[in-house]
């Protein structure tokens, strides 16, 4: 068996000495199932420019407990509150993508300029695919603010060879870090795999997080399957009063192929019941085309999902880039 070329340590309930898996979860499809569905499964084609209505010029900062969330587009998010800046997952790169001359192309520009972005405290990276870890935007950022970056396991390793000698904390699932006196990070499990090409799938860990501003509580997921539910209600139980849940609705079909590690609208909704989030917001959608569903479906069937549950539409909002939610209160309001 090859050895990781990311991370070394001892075997836990998700890492058996080589790999990172999913307790109870499915691995990723193989190479015959991706032909499968890269050539013999019919796509939506997308167009070539999907802009959204709205676009931010956020503040230097945000002093007070209420949190400002900002999505700047794809799973993408810029939080501030407490006098902290946070970035989650940012991409900014015209594509998703180890060249940019080929793979999935942006439709749909950043919804805060990167000159207009606030000095940044901390940049978090959930997983190291593409769509998420886009070493152009964070070398550019390291340069710009030397933030601190937290990335889970394997990760910080890709970081320090595509960045250089930066701040970087690797940590596990059910680790908990202090980044002010009153702003946390857990970082919890999701259902999710790894990859930057086709030797190190599964060499470094995944992960999402649950960050408390004070009295405002914001579960940020990147990417995840819905699975048996499980993560989902492991968050409700350690964090029984999640102010937002932020949701990832795309990326979804075909379902055979992408149900393991991408949720669709309906098992969104269900992951908003089951992690007890009292607003979410959903992303992952509408940037870039990596899997087979029209542009504008998941907004649609996440309105046929929460109208089939019973739930308000208001409670669980498709996000569109440069739109800003304040937490504050009981609930999650729009600002735009």
């Amino acid at each position: 068996m090859r050895a990781n070329r990311y991370y070394s340590g001892p075997p836990s309930d998700h890492f058996e000495g080589t790999r990172f898996f999913n307790p109870g979860g499915a691995s990723p499809k193989g190479l015959a199932d991706l032909m499968r569905w890269q050539f013999a499964t019919p796509s939506a084609r997308w167009p070539d420019h999907f802009s959204s209505p709205h676009h931010d010029v956020p503040p230097q900062r945000v002093e007070g407990p209420d949190v400002r969330v900002s999505f700047i587009g794809h799973a993408s998010y810029l939080l501030q509150g407490l006098g902290q800046a946070i970035l989650i997952d940012p991409v900014y790169s015209q594509r998703a993508s180890p060249i940019q001359l080929a793979g999935p192309r942006r439709v749909n520009p950043p919804g805060i300029a990167f000159a207009a972005l606030p000095k940044i405290d901390t940049v978090i990276v959930t997983h190291n695919h593409y769509d998420h870890m886009d070493m152009a935007t964070l070398k550019r950022l390291w340069h710009r603010d030397q933030p601190r970056f937290i990335t889970p396991l394997g990760n910080d390793t890709l970081l320090r060879r595509g960045i250089g000698d930066i701040r970087v904390s690797a940590v596990d699932w059910h680790q908990t870090l202090t980044l002010t006196d009153r702003v946390t990070l857990d970082v919890v499990p999701t259902q999710h795999w790894s990859a930057r090409s086709m030797g190190d799938r599964m060499h470094a860990l995944w992960a999402s997080f649950v960050l408390t501003f004070g009295p405002r509580t914001i579960y940020a997921v990147g990417d995840s399957g819905l699975g048996d539910g499980r993560t989902f209600r492991a968050v409700r139980a350690r964090h029984p009063h999640i102010d937002l849940a932020l949701l990832p609705i795309g990326a979804y079909e075909p379902r055979w192929f992408m149900r393991d590690q991408h949720m669709n609208p309906d098992d969104a909704v269900q992951a908003l019941d089951l992690c007890g989030a009292k607003r979410a917001l959903g992303h992952h959608w509408g940037t870039f085309q990596l899997t087979n569903e029209a542009i504008d479906a998941p907004p649609q069937a996440l309105a046929v999902a929460l109208t089939a549950r019973g739930i308000e539409p208001e409670r669980f909002a498709a996000v569109q880039p440069g739109a800003v939610h304040i937490v504050t209160g009981p609930d999650a309001t729009v600002e735009g």
